[in-house]
């Protein structure tokens, strides 16, 4: 058996640090998350028990923990949806070129490195000099487009490059309009990809609070309210409430992530069918 390197070792070692830095303060949370009724926020635990999830579930003195991640899961659904039409109608439209393409697409990455604080800031200014509401509906819903868009167009883009214009040639020499062609031709060809672009914009929207910070108005979306319990809260609840959303991250990746599999048992069998119907 050839003997490893000391090199492997070493980065090993540091990739297992990483981790650890990585997933460290999350485990945490979980764990102090448990603590018993008498248990603070700190290490060593006071007993372990589940008073903490339970009392979450009550009236809270301070916030509007429940209020906040409605305002959150629906902000997060309006940005995924609009991530993805746009995404797609953009990954079309720079299929070729135009005049003022290259300014078009430089535009669009600046987004992502002006710094999201500035970013709140400007789009807050903007509604509030305008008479228009500060709401996290209107203004928090378009600074955070600021945000997913960009990565939805990058893909996007990425994925039209790859894509085999000999599907689209094959569907209109049998007669298939625009329109039919994208519809049942390119649509499911990329669908994979529209699952990666939904799950960017609705994750980046539900945690984002940068951008959300001065553009929300008078109701807070989740992040923010948790940095508001932050300073408010002195239980072990707001370790609870961390937890919970952990967990529902989890869920939301891993209900796309079945969305996935699903569609790619549906082609594979529709693949079957159309093999046994050669045949």
């Amino acid at each position: 058996m050839e003997t490893r390197p000391r090199s492997f070792y070493i980065l090993a070692a540091f990739f297992t640090l990483f981790l650890v830095f990585l997933y460290g303060p999350t485990i945490t949370i979980g764990i102090l998350s448990f603590q018993g009724p008498e248990g603070g926020l700190t290490f060593p635990m006071r007993g372990v028990s589940l008073h903490w999830f339970h009392d979450l579930f009550q009236e809270q003195a301070v916030g509007d923990i429940w209020g906040s991640f409605r305002r959150s899961f629906v902000l997060g659904l309006m940005v995924m949806v609009t991530t993805v039409v746009v995404s797609v109608m953009g990954g079309l439209a720079f299929r070729k070129r135009f005049a003022g393409s290259g300014i078009l697409f430089y535009l669009i990455i600046t987004a992502l490195v002006i710094p999201s604080i500035l970013v709140s800031l400007g789009v807050g200014l903007i509604f509030s000099q305008t008479g228009l509401k500060v709401h996290w509906a209107t203004s928090g819903y378009g600074a955070q487009l600021t945000w997913t868009l960009p990565f939805g167009l990058l893909i996007m883009f990425a994925v039209f490059n790859r894509f085999d214009r000999s599907y689209e040639e094959a569907a209109r020499d049998l007669g298939a309009s625009s329109w039919q062609t994208l519809r049942h031709v390119v649509l499911p060809i990329i669908a994979p990809s529209l699952i990666g672009v939904a799950l960017f914009g609705f994750t980046l929207s539900y945690d984002e609070f940068a951008r959300t910070l001065l553009t929300a108005g008078s109701y807070n979306t989740l992040p923010l309210e948790i940095f508001g319990m932050t300073t408010n809260v002195t239980t072990p609840v707001i370790f609870a409430l961390g937890t919970l959303t952990t967990i529902f991250s989890f869920v939301v990746i891993g209900g796309f992530g079945l969305i996935y599999w699903l569609m790619g048992r549906a082609r594979a069998k529709q693949g079957s069918d159309a093999g046994k119907g050669m045949v």
